[in-house]
């Protein structure tokens, strides 16, 4: 006799308990409330950087120094969630950061400003970590891809929270009073979606596998990254560390082609073409709208195409798009161009995830780490390089950057899965 199966149930698909649903929705939820309550502060830039009297090389240096706190705290998530979990580590990170970006509205010379971010980066570093990794736990449950559609959710929180903020921005709502209702909303629906986390260890879902060592010998073969003596960095072998460097250098590329549109679009768009406020902050939005329809749409597009060709493709549609906003500058054209670049980029940050948590040889939680480390390199570098670029040439020559960032893409993408080794994982 077949076992019954409730109607809401797939066909072929045994239907999934409550609990891992609730899981993967406040899961979901933290992305989302993760993107809206940093980018909400966006659209208000040009706003701080009037008030406070920036130029854009100095503004760019202080968006630049806020992720040095990213990257200082961000080598600490593998211990803060092997002490505490990835589950509270992810929540507490995601209110200490809401609470940071009521400083951001609050700042009133370039020192407070600089600091706010460094604060805000520091905490949202830990968050990305935590919340990717107890995704995976989830995924890894659900027994097929759902990563893409977590960055979903943060897209279409950025898309949310920059929306909010243009509105904000058009209706004249002082920056204080912005803050003070993002901490309150996005705080407490952050607390409220820790009771729908998952129970247990972070290691509760990894099976456990053979020593690379182990493997070999039951092979007859000797591992290339396994030698006896051999030089190993953070528990790995050097062959484990360059893919997970590889994998890093993506999220360089992808993580500056993100702060052109964050950063950069609403100044752009308002030094260039003089639009109004909310029109301004449109460009964000194009971005972010783009690289959510990508991203919840990704999962599909990757099981066909494989990460690599996602990334080549995207990499090659945000190069066109960026290159046509900047060759035929309109508030059109712009546009467009920002919706490409977000859309080449959509699927490059789960996809860097998954590879780097599943490499063999790479201690749980480190790759993750590492890679979330390296992807602050991008948010770092960059805006003094564009902002001072920009006081030289304008904006507009300043962003040639971005297609020189889908180069590179195309240069470290070889790294990423092919169709055929996802459907062999």
């Amino acid at each position: 006799m077949n076992a019954h199966v409730p109607p809401s149930a797939p066909i072929g698909r045994p239907a999934l308990p409550m609990e891992l649903r609730r899981a993967r929705w406040a899961v979901s939820l933290l992305f989302f409330l993760n993107g809206a309550s940093f980018c909400a502060i966006v659209p208000r830039y040009p706003e701080l950087v009037e008030s406070i009297g920036l130029s854009n090389a100095v503004f760019g240096l202080a968006v630049g120094i806020g992720p040095i706190g990213g990257l200082l705290s961000g080598l600490f998530a593998a211990r803060l969630m092997g002490g505490y979990g990835s589950a509270r580590v992810a929540v507490a990170a995601q209110i200490i950061a809401s609470t940071s970006h009521l400083l951001i509205y609050l700042a009133g010379s370039w020192l407070w400003l600089a600091l706010s971010l460094a604060v805000a980066a520091a905490a949202d570093a830990i968050t990305d970590i935590s919340m990717n990794a107890h995704g995976m736990r989830v995924e890894r449950r659900y027994r097929r891809s759902i990563m893409n559609s977590y960055h979903g959710w943060w897209s279409l929180g950025a898309v949310t929270g920059g929306l909010f903020g243009a509105a904000a921005a058009q209706l004249g709502l002082p920056l204080w009073c912005q803050g003070l209702v993002g901490l309150f909303v996005f705080g407490t629906l952050a607390a409220g979606s820790f009771r729908f986390m998952l129970a247990g260890h972070d290691s509760t879902e990894r099976a456990p596998a053979p020593t690379a060592a182990a493997s070999a010998s039951s092979a007859g073969e000797v591992p290339a990254d396994a030698a006896p003596h051999g030089l190993r960095i953070a528990g790995m072998g050097l062959r484990a560390l360059a893919l997970v460097l590889a994998l890093g250098m993506v999220l360089v590329f992808a993580g500056s082609t993100e702060d052109a549109g964050s950063t950069w679009g609403a100044l752009f768009m308002n030094e260039t073409f003089a639009v109004a406020p909310f029109v301004a902050g449109m460009a964000f939005v194009a971005m972010q709208g783009a690289q959510t329809i990508g991203r919840f749409t990704g999962d599909a597009v990757v099981d066909r195409l494989g990460d690599r060709a996602t990334a080549r493709l995207g990499a090659l549609i945000g190069m066109a798009g960026m290159s046509l906003a900047l060759l035929v500058p309109s508030p059109v054209t712009a546009l467009i161009g920002f919706a490409a670049a977000g859309w080449g980029v959509a699927t490059l940050f789960p996809a860097a995830f998954r590879a780097a948590d599943e490499l063999p040889g790479v201690p749980h939680g480190v790759g993750i780490t590492v890679v979330g480390w390296f992807a602050r390199l991008g948010f770092f570098v960059t805006p003094p390089l564009v902002g001072a670029l920009a006081d030289v040439l304008t904006l507009r020559y300043a962003l040639w950057m971005v297609p020189l960032y889908a180069l590179g893409i195309l240069l470290f993408s070889g790294v990423l899965s092919t169709r055929e080794r996802l459907r062999t994982a």
